[in-house]
């Protein structure tokens, strides 16, 4: 698996939602208000939830990007999917573990820059992958794996984390 085709797939999916697009609306709308105007005693809330919301997604999506290399045989990009359905890790937990890391990393960077329209582009590209996901992604999976996603499906959340690990007997 060369490591050329999962940075291009990184660079032409996360990359831009998180950091491209984000980076022009704080350019574009001059929208930044770190702090979010709070008292100075509680200025450090923002960047707090901001910093972990961001490491948590980018761990969230570093470990994606493992399992889709590792078990997958593949890349996050639906022009060089995975071969093998991954049902490891957080995949056990919720289905689309991939795009919850991209929107904390979304939430996170909203909160640490005080930006409203960053906190749009969230809320815009969860609504896009709510609708992306249903009609064209899990047509796709079902289409390739069977009855075995279909299984996993019945099971393991869109977008809820399951409290316990799902297992296939």
């Amino acid at each position: 698996m060369s490591i050329l085709r999962h940075l291009r797939a990184i660079a032409l999916l996360p990359f831009m939602a998180t950091i491209v697009i984000p980076g022009l609306i704080v350019f574009f709308f001059r929208a930044m208000h770190p702090g979010w105007e709070l008292p100075t005693a509680l200025l450090f809330l923002p960047f707090l939830l901001g910093a972990l919301l961001i490491c948590l997604g980018l761990a969230l999506l570093g470990w994606t990007v493992l399992l889709f290399a590792s078990v997958g045989g593949g890349t996050l990009a639906p022009w060089d999917p995975t071969q093998r359905l991954v049902v490891r890790g957080p995949y056990r937990h919720v289905r689309n573990p991939m795009i919850s890391g991209v929107l904390a990393i979304l939430l996170g960077e909203a909160a640490l820059l005080g930006s409203l329209p960053v906190l749009c582009w969230f809320l815009l590209f969860f609504a896009l992958n709510q609708l992306y996901i249903p009609r064209f992604e899990e047509p796709g999976l079902e289409e390739r794996f069977g009855e075995e996603y279909r299984l996993y499906k019945r099971h393991v959340h869109r977008w809820i984390p399951r409290p316990t690990a799902w297992r296939a007997h």
